[in-house]
């Protein structure tokens, strides 16, 4: 069990205390005022370098991450996959090693491959790992943005701080995660915090879309996905991953979508105070219907939003915890 990722890399969120997630909602907290200046930067990691590694594309955790360490006063290396000795044959060993002689502190790495975080914390033992999403096994700071932003929503209603809050605001919360959770680090990373959390979570999905092993999942496979909308307090989509081969698992598209999507006919089922979230990006017309994005109980930007303090919130603790720094 991880009771703290001061100093640590963050390679999952499987085994990651409650205590330990608070902690890095918490300190994301005092960060957001930090995006709300006029100048937007502390000297919390000036000195330090992130290197930030995408070997998948990526739109929003990529420029989060790195706004994120820019705003902590880091200096980034990014590596440009497509003109990199990657394309030449280079392998990952290779690749971190040469970055790591330009010296380096952290490595934000982003791979098709599950396990590969792993493998490069195992090459460079010495700087700090933090996973941006890794095959069909974890994306642990979409996960936590995700409950950051859910606690922040909830704090408002209930007029409270969310640090006062603490995690009493999770407490038999009702989530239902819905869509391809068969191919999806974001469903894994999200179950993994909701549940810590004490949460009670609920899967809808397509029986293909649906891990094999779903039943050693902390959760409950729900049949009836209108029913479980109503029972909701946050619903929490995802992308059908065509990707991955996704696109395979179901006989089409429309069918998908008359059965688990959330239509705006299906959205009329929502109680005021439910919460729609999606990790983005959004296949509209498909998992969710474009007139439901932009209903006010989605908060698919704020998600965006939360997105750099949760990473700062990160790469301050995994970084500045492992060498003694601090704000």
């Amino acid at each position: 069990m991880i009771d703290t990722l001061r100093g640590q890399n963050l390679l999952t969120l499987d085994g990651v205390s409650r205590e330990a997630l608070i902690e890095v909602l918490d300190t994301a907290e005092s960060f957001v005022e930090v995006n709300h200046r006029t100048i937007k930067k502390v000297p919390a990691l000036k000195g330090r370098v992130v290197a930030s590694l995408f070997f998948e594309e990526s739109t929003r955790t990529r420029l989060s991450f790195e706004t994120a360490a820019k705003r902590l006063s880091a200096d980034v290396l990014s590596l440009a996959v497509a003109s990199s000795s990657v394309k030449k044959g280079e392998s990952l060993r290779d690749t971190i090693a040469t970055i790591d002689a330009l010296g380096i502190d952290a490595v934000v790495m982003r791979h098709q491959s599950s396990g590969a975080a792993l493998q490069v914390s195992r090459y460079v033992p010495h700087v700090r790992v933090i996973n941006a999403g890794d095959g069909l096994h974890q994306h642990p700071t979409q996960g936590l943005l995700d409950v950051f932003t859910v606690r922040q929503i909830l704090s408002e209603r209930a007029g409270t701080n969310g640090v006062e809050s603490g995690a009493s605001l999770f407490e038999n919360l009702r989530v239902l995660i819905v869509g391809d959770v068969r191919h999806s680090r974001v469903a894994r990373s999200d179950i993994a915090a909701y549940a810590a959390l004490g949460c009670d979570v609920r899967v809808a999905a397509p029986g293909l879309l649906l891990p094999t092993d779903v039943e050693n999942w902390p959760v409950k496979v729900v049949s009836d996905f209108d029913e479980a909308l109503e029972w909701a307090d946050v619903v929490g989509l995802l992308r059908l991953q065509r990707e991955r081969g996704s696109g395979s698992f179901v006989p089409s598209l429309a069918e998908f979508t008359s059965t688990f999507g959330l239509t705006i006919t299906r959205a009329k089922r929502l109680r005021p105070t439910t919460i729609v979230m999606h990790p983005g990006p959004m296949n509209r017309g498909v998992e969710i219907d474009s007139r439901v994005a932009d209903l006010p109980c989605a908060v698919i930007e704020r998600q965006v939003t939360n997105g750099v303090p949760i990473r700062m919130a990160v790469l301050y603790l995994s970084v500045a915890g492992s060498l003694g720094g601090g704000a």
